[in-house]
């Protein structure tokens, strides 16, 4: 049964699933349910409109990011899993675990089930942990390494953009500091990726498909568009209409909304590791976010309508 509830800043907010094993990467789709993915449970899941909770696939590791492509079928970065945590009533991940095997993007074809792996590296090196991933208009994808944390080790991550059909991946950016969420702005002239551990949003203009204007080389981070106070640790993101980077932040729960400008505020949500957002409805103005500590996937009416994104849209 679907539950209402008010938020601090009075919107009502209504739980649509509860009991999901750390949910990230929703996708809202033309029917009125959900797909997202239960990292700890390594599934590709759907959520109807009445609540039910079905696994769509077993995709294993730590499916993470999730994306509908150009031919349908649904992308999912996949981060390799993790050692798990209970902490104050909160699901959170940590370590590599022992049965990792690398990272990896996936493709799923929803009417056979079939689930295929993309990539699993680039230059002959292996993808670590593939966080998020956004297609542009080209049908080409942007998507994030987040890297894996050791006991006394942590990965660098990077910048990638690949084809849909498989046949071509490249490293665009590389180092980053554990980058995660990634987006365009509605002209796909920038794009921008959300860093967790520095709290900070990056921007990077575009000259096509892949191409990163005014890049120095390694150890150049693009500029930084906000850099909050009060130490966030930034997860995935999403664009709505108007260009604003809607960014879910971890520790002091909510969702910070970034303006092309670098204005940003906070809207708080009832838990402390709110990983992600994506907008869905007819009018694309209810946001769909994931309380991946609480295991809850919610909704509300947002301010602002999300931006179109590049495939998906209409799509049963």
């Amino acid at each position: 049964m679907l539950q209402k509830s008010k938020q601090a800043s009075a919107v009502e907010t209504t739980v649509l699933a509860s009991g999901l094993r750390f949910p990230e990467g929703p996708i809202w789709l033309i029917d009125g349910s959900v797909l997202l993915v239960e990292i700890a449970r390594g599934t590709l899941t759907r959520v109807t409109p009445d609540g039910d909770v079905d696994v769509v696939a077993d995709l294993r590791g730590g499916p993470n990011g999730a994306a509908v492509g150009p031919d349908g079928k649904i992308y999912v970065c996949n981060n390799g899993g993790f050692v798990w945590h209970e902490v104050n009533g909160m699901t959170v991940p940590g370590n590599q675990p022992d049965d990792y095997t690398g990272g990896k993007i996936q493709r799923v074809d929803l009417e056979t089930g079939e689930v295929d792996v993309l990539y699993d590296e680039v230059n002959g090196i292996m993808l670590r942990g593939p966080n998020d991933l956004v297609f542009d208009s080209a049908g080409g994808f942007w998507f994030t390494d987040h890297g894996k944390i050791r006991p006394r080790q942590r990965d660098r991550g990077g910048l990638y953009y690949a084809k849909a059909d498989g046949s071509e991946i490249t490293e665009v950016v590389y180092p980053l500091d554990a980058p995660n969420g990634v987006g365009l702005s509605p002209e796909e002239d920038m794009l921008y990726v959300a860093e967790t551990h520095q709290g900070r949003l990056y921007q990077w203009p575009l000259s096509g498909p892949g191409e990163i204007t005014a890049y120095f080389g390694p150890e150049h981070r693009g500029t930084v568009l906000a850099d909050p106070e009060g130490g966030p640790l930034f997860d995935s993101l999403a664009v709505d209409s108007l260009g604003n980077v809607c960014v879910a932040t971890i520790r002091n729960g909510g969702i910070t909304i970034i303006t092309p400008d670098g204005a940003y505020r906070h809207v708080p949500f009832d838990d402390p590791v709110t990983t992600n957002i994506c907008f869905g409805g007819k009018d694309l103005q209810t946001a769909f976010v994931t309380l991946s500590g609480s295991g809850r996937l919610v909704s509300r009416r947002w301010e602002i309508g999300g931006l179109p994104l590049a495939y998906g849209r209409g799509w049963p």
